[in-house]
Formats: C-alpha cells, sequence, structure tokens
C-alpha cells in the first residue's frame, strides 16, 4: 500500500495534468465547456477517477464525455509519463453533478425556511388549551412542608 500523503499528491496531479491537457491539446469539437473538478486514485496507483463539470444541456454533457472517452488513451500516456510510475493508471471520467445536488439542497432549504414561517404564523395567533400554568403552585405549603422535614429527620450517624 502506499502512502495516503503520495496518493493525495498524485491525485493532484492527474487533476492539474488532465485540465492541462484538455485545455491545450485536445482538438475535438465535440468538447464543451469544461472544467476539471476532482480526481482521486486508488492506493495502489492503478485507477484514477477524474471529474468533471460542463456548462450546458444534456446534449453538451454527452458529447463532452464522447469526446474524453476518445481522448482517454493520449490523456493516460501523458499522465503515466508525467507521474512516473511503473504503470500507468487507467483513468475513468465521472460527470460531477454537483450543481445538480446544490441546486437540490437550496430547494429543500427554501421548503423547510417556508415550512418554518408558516409554523411561527400559526404559533403567533395560538394560545394556551387551558391555563397559562397547568400546575397548582401554593408557594406558602411549599416552604413550611420543607421547614417540617428538616425538623421529623433525626441525625444520622454512621455506624461501622
Amino acid at each position: 500500500m502506499s502512502d495516503p500523503a503520495k496518493v493525495r499528491r498524485h491525485a493532484e496531479r492527474i487533476r492539474e495534468l488532465v485540465a492541462s491537457v484538455v485545455r491545450s491539446q485536445i482538438k475535438d469539437p465535440r468538447l464543451g465547456m469544461i472544467t476539471i473538478t476532482d480526481a482521486r486514485i486508488t492506493a495502489d496507483l492503478r485507477d484514477a477517477t477524474v471529474f468533471y463539470t460542463v456548462l450546458g444541456d444534456a446534449a453538451a454533457q454527452a458529447s463532452t464525455a464522447a469526446a474524453l472517452e476518445s481522448a482517454k488513451g493520449m490523456l493516460r500516456s501523458t499522465v503515466g509519463k508525467a507521474l512516473g510510475l511503473r504503470h500507468s493508471p487507467t483513468l475513468t471520467f465521472v460527470l460531477d453533478d454537483v450543481q445538480d445536488q446544490v441546486k437540490h439542497i437550496d430547494d429543500l432549504l427554501t421548503a423547510a425556511r417556508n415550512a418554518d414561517a408558516e409554523v411561527q404564523r400559526l404559533a403567533a395567533g395560538a394560545a394556551y388549551a387551558g391555563e397559562a400554568q397547568p400546575y397548582r403552585v401554593d408557594e406558602d405549603d411549599d416552604e413550611a412542608d420543607e421547614d417540617e422535614d428538616e425538623a421529623d429527620t433525626p441525625p444520622t450517624t454512621d455506624r461501622r
């Protein structure tokens, strides 16, 4: 097994290399507005997963995925030469749907905020079903009971 710090360094280097090659060397017209967001590599340094986002609709995402798939061999050889590893890691490209998840979470937070506002609105006009203090409190009786308890309790002695 490899050192986790070494694995992280290699993953970061793979991300930088793939982003550089995609920007400068791949001239495929199917390639859309792509951003390489992350790269992860297994502990044995054999398999790397590259995450990317594409600006555009589903057609742009599909065409970019096809362009990356066709350029996978060139990208793998470039990464293998730059890293200087015994085996070039296989590259797998995964569409990073962070934007969709962010939108979904924002929608959920908005719904929760609206539900909280509705509860606050209902609570503002609410009244207790009974009295505000449902328990009977006799302050004079409580103080007298405490004094009697102290007088009735004999002192304790420890017999061992």
